[in-house]
């Protein structure tokens, strides 16, 4: 996980809305799909950003993908962001 990995995937609205449906905790890829009014290709494109970027863990249980959120690597970006703030003067 690099920053500029997770900053491109923050930067798009579809993912950024993806990371609050998950909020609530775990889900399969087809029902993130239905909370959009996008291809199950686009969705998939968009959950592998995350993926990549760190912001989302993956699980295969059964026939089905689940997604949950990632937050240690929100922490850690957290804590950086803190640290540039706390560092001014």
């Amino acid at each position: 996980m690099s920053f500029q990995e997770t900053f491109k995937a923050l930067s798009d609205p579809t993912r950024r809305e993806i990371l609050q449906l998950l909020r609530q905790g775990a889900l399969p890829a087809g029902e993130i799909a239905e909370h959009f009014n996008m291809t199950g290709a686009t969705i998939s494109h968009h959950l592998s950003v995350l993926k990549n970027a760190g912001l989302v863990d993956a699980e295969r249980r059964g026939t089905y993908i689940y997604y949950e959120i990632n937050l240690s690597v929100l922490e850690e970006i957290l804590s950086w962001m803190t640290g540039l703030y706390g560092g001014s003067s």
